[in-house]
């Protein structure tokens, strides 16, 4: 531990309803990556903090302090929860941004869009029904939701708060106990969040918060044998370490969002470029492109490539960098300078490989900050890295086809399938987009008129994308277990 961090405010573990220094000694400085100076110290981890964070966990749900409180009195306390978080929403904004660079202005999976999803979840409880099956005379079978127990949810740095609340708010909506460990690039949200549902009224050891790095605490809590679910979300790398954690001990079950590659697939017949261009400009620059689902790749048409890579780049000039704890800051810097280096890289290798590299957008501040230019990068073939792998920052790479078989062929290319986004004018080529193309498919992907589906969205991931559904009243049934009941009278 250096001189530096010995002299920062220290964050501490929240467990049982209250802060607990870890039993560790080791720390790590957390970082602003706008200038790259320490905010605060946290513990690195220790299997100590684990088991004291599963145990009360695993306490609290066996005594039903919170699964055996009325359905109308659990809805109350999420939703005072979820009060207090909108009321907070600018304060806990402005943690994320610090942490990772988020800008404020970004309304994209902020704060209030949390508040309005733990609402969704609490609304929900009462309304996750069971069933009866067809059986013989003097017979009675039945099938009830059951909570799993004690759920471990391992939360990724790209959008810290709304992620937290993704898997506290089903986990607890279904009755369960939570233990979340953070990412270390950004761990003050969910420490905020769980002192907010304490004082919301949520029984302490229903949601605890165990800091550390994941290679320590992520695996301590993946191979601990009193939790019964892991809710993973980030790389598939590490998602897969996870499942082999699982098991190695209980046989757990995983619920896992992993790595992306998310294409585009734009017709020949697409109506209106421009909105096509405004769209693609828009999801590969929000959050930097740290986004899971981002459509960080563009397959297009032969005859229109030049259009619409030439109106994609202009989107990128309305970008305002800078600080990201400032209202009018539209673009920040990347999460960390690991992150920076590690997009850099696939850049640089597109180069080695021949591939057309198109920079754009404003000038970005020059000295301190982990910035980084959205860039376009016109490939040589779908083999390269940069269209196979993960980049997790604002670059786009590009591919043409010459027909419908080939623009499929190409958004299946990859390991990954989160979700696609397919532009066409013709609602036969639109389905037949859609039968094709592995994920979960948007047809004509501009954002809705309305609110589309809101929270009750949601999806299952193929390949290397990970397992199960996340979102919606079929989101929290992945906490939740069926348990039969057959009666013989």
């Amino acid at each position: 531990m250096s001189k530096q961090q010995m002299s920062m405010v220290s964050l501490n573990n929240f467990i049982a309803g209250r802060d607990r220094p870890s039993l560790g000694s080791a720390t790590l400085a957390v970082t602003t990556p706008f200038t790259g100076k320490a905010i605060c110290a946290m513990p690195a981890g220790d299997e100590g903090d684990v088991s004291a964070a599963v145990s009360d966990a695993a306490e609290a749900f066996q005594d039903k302090r919170w699964e055996g409180l009325a359905p109308s009195l659990r809805k109350k306390i999420l939703f005072r929860w979820a009060d207090s978080i909108e009321a907070q929403a600018a304060a806990l904004d402005q943690l994320d941004a610090e942490d990772m660079g988020k800008p404020v202005s970004v309304a994209a999976f902020n704060a209030r869009s949390a508040a309005s999803l733990l609402r969704f979840n609490a609304e929900s409880i009462d309304k996750i029904f069971g069933q009866t099956l067809p059986s013989a005379q003097r017979s009675l079978v039945m099938q009830r939701w059951a909570p799993r127990g004690v759920v471990a949810a391992i939360t990724p740095w790209n959008f810290p708060t709304f992620n937290a609340v993704l898997k506290m708010a089903p986990a607890l909506a279904a009755g369960n106990t939570v233990v979340v460990k953070p990412s270390e690039l950004s761990p003050r949200s969910a420490l905020e969040l769980a002192r907010l549902a304490v004082e919301a009224g949520l029984p302490a050891g229903a949601l605890n918060i165990v800091l550390g790095k994941g290679e320590i605490v992520g695996k301590a809590l993946s191979l601990h044998h009193a939790v019964n679910m892991v809710s993973f979300t980030g790389s598939s790398e590490v998602g897969k370490l996870v499942l082999g954690y699982a098991a190695q001990s209980n046989m757990k079950p995983v619920l896992a969002e992993c790595g992306g590659k998310s294409p585009h697939v734009v017709m020949d017949d697409a109506v209106d470029l421009d909105a096509v261009a405004a769209m693609v400009a828009a999801t590969i620059t929000t959050n930097q492109g740290q986004w899971c689902s981002v459509g960080s790749r563009l397959i297009v048409a032969e005859s229109i490539v030049d259009e619409l890579v030439d109106k994609v780049v202009r989107g990128f000039e309305r970008l305002v960098p800078g600080d990201p704890l400032i209202a009018s800051t539209t673009f920040g810097p990347l999460a960390s300078a690991r992150q920076r280096d590690r997009v850099a890289s696939y850049i640089d290798g597109a180069r080695r490989a021949g591939a057309r590299v198109i920079g754009g957008g404003p000038s970005l501040p020059e000295e301190g900050g982990c910035f980084f230019a959205p860039t376009v990068v016109i490939a040589k073939s779908v083999d390269e890295p940069i269209c196979q792998e993960e980049v997790f920052g604002p670059v786009l790479s590009v591919l043409t086809f010459r027909d419908l078989d080939e623009a499929i062929r190409l958004a299946n290319s990859t390991a990954f399938g989160l979700l696609a986004y397919a532009w066409t004018s013709d609602i036969s080529t639109g389905m037949k987009l859609s039968e094709g193309i592995r994920s979960s498919v948007l047809l004509n992907a501009a954002l809705p008129a309305g609110e589309g589906p809101g929270h009750g969205f949601s999806s299952e991931p193929v390949g290397e994308s990970g397992m199960g559904m996340e979102g919606g009243v079929e989101g929290i049934k992945s906490y939740l277990r069926r348990q039969t009941v057959w009666l013989n009278f």
